[in-house]
C-alpha cells in the first residue's frame, strides 16, 4: 500500500542521508542538527498524511454501511400521531349569564342569612319573655307583668323592623322582594353547579387547569354592587320626592 511504502522509504532514506553527510563534511554539529530537524519535519508530515488517509477510509466504510441499511419507517409511531391528530381538544366550558351571577348572589344570600340569624335570636328572646309573662300571675306580680308586656312589645317591633330590612337588602340590588331574589339565586346555583361539573370533566379530559375568578372579576362584581345600591337609593329618593309634592 502507498502509505506503508512511504514509511519504509523514510526509515531507510533518512539514515542514508545522515551517513553521507558525515562522510562528506565530517562531524559538523550544526549541519547534523539541521538534517535531524528536517527529518523530524518530514516524519511529522508523513504521519499526518497516514492518519488522514486512515480517517478517510473509516468514513467511507461507515458510509457504505449506512447505504447498505434499508430505511425503516416507524409505522406505529405515525399511526399514533395520526390518531392523536384526529381527536380534537374539547373547548373549555363557558359560564352562562345566570351562572356568572352566582358569586354575587351568594354574597347577598349570606347577608340575608345573617339578618335571619339576628331575627331568630330576637324571636327566641320574645318566646322567653312571653313564657315568663304567663307565669306572672297574681296581684303581687302586676308590676312585673307590666314590664314583661312592654318588653315583649318592644321585641315584636324590633322583629317586624328586622324582617322589613330583609326586603331592603334585596331591593338594594334591584329585586322587588326576597321571594324574587331567592328564585333567581336557586336557578343561578343550579347552573353554576352544572358549570363546575363540566369544568371538572374538561380538566380530566385535557389535563389542563381552569383559571379561577381573577381579582379583576371580583372587583367588577363589587363595582356592580355599588352601582346597584346607588340606583336603588336614587329610585327611593325619587319616589319620596314625588310623594312630598
Amino acid at each position: 500500500m502507498a502509505d506503508e511504502k512511504e514509511v519504509t522509504i523514510a526509515n531507510t532514506h533518512v539514515p542514508d542521508k545522515l551517513y553521507a553527510s558525515i562522510q562528506k563534511s565530517g562531524r559538523n554539529p550544526a549541519l547534523l542538527k539541521s538534517l535531524i530537524m528536517t527529518a523530524i519535519y518530514a516524519l511529522e508530515l508523513l504521519i499526518g498524511k497516514v492518519f488522514k488517509m486512515a480517517s478517510q477510509k473509516a468514513d467511507r466504510g461507515i458510509e457504505t454501511i449506512i447505504k447498505a441499511e434499508p430505511e425503516q419507517t416507524p409505522v406505529k409511531a405515525i399511526k399514533s400521531f395520526v390518531k392523536a391528530e384526529s381527536v380534537p381538544v374539547p373547548e373549555m366550558p363557558k359560564k352562562s349569564a345566570l351562572a356568572s351571577k352566582y358569586p354575587r348572589l351568594t354574597d347577598i344570600y349570606h347577608k340575608l342569612e345573617k339578618q335571619n340569624t339576628a331575627i331568630y335570636e330576637r324571636e327566641q328572646q320574645l318566646a322567653s319573655v312571653e313564657k315568663e309573662l304567663v307565669g306572672a300571675k297574681g296581684i303581687f306580680k302586676a308590676k312585673q307583668r307590666k314590664e314583661l308586656q312592654e318588653e315583649a312589645e318592644q321585641l315584636k317591633t324590633q322583629i317586624a323592623n328586622m324582617k322589613q330590612y330583609l326586603s331592603s337588602i334585596v331591593q338594594g340590588y334591584g329585586y322587588k322582594n326576597v321571594k324574587e331574589f331567592l328564585a333567581e339565586f336557586k336557578a343561578s346555583k343550579a347552573e353554576y353547579a352544572d358549570y363546575q361539573s363540566a369544568v371538572a370533566k374538561w380538566e380530566q379530559q385535557t389535563g389542563n387547569k381552569a383559571e379561577s375568578d381573577s381579582m379583576k372579576a371580583r372587583l367588577q362584581r363589587k363595582q356592580q354592587e355599588v352601582q346597584e345600591r346607588e340606583n336603588s337609593r336614587q329610585s327611593h329618593q325619587h319616589k319620596n320626592d314625588r310623594g312630598a309634592r
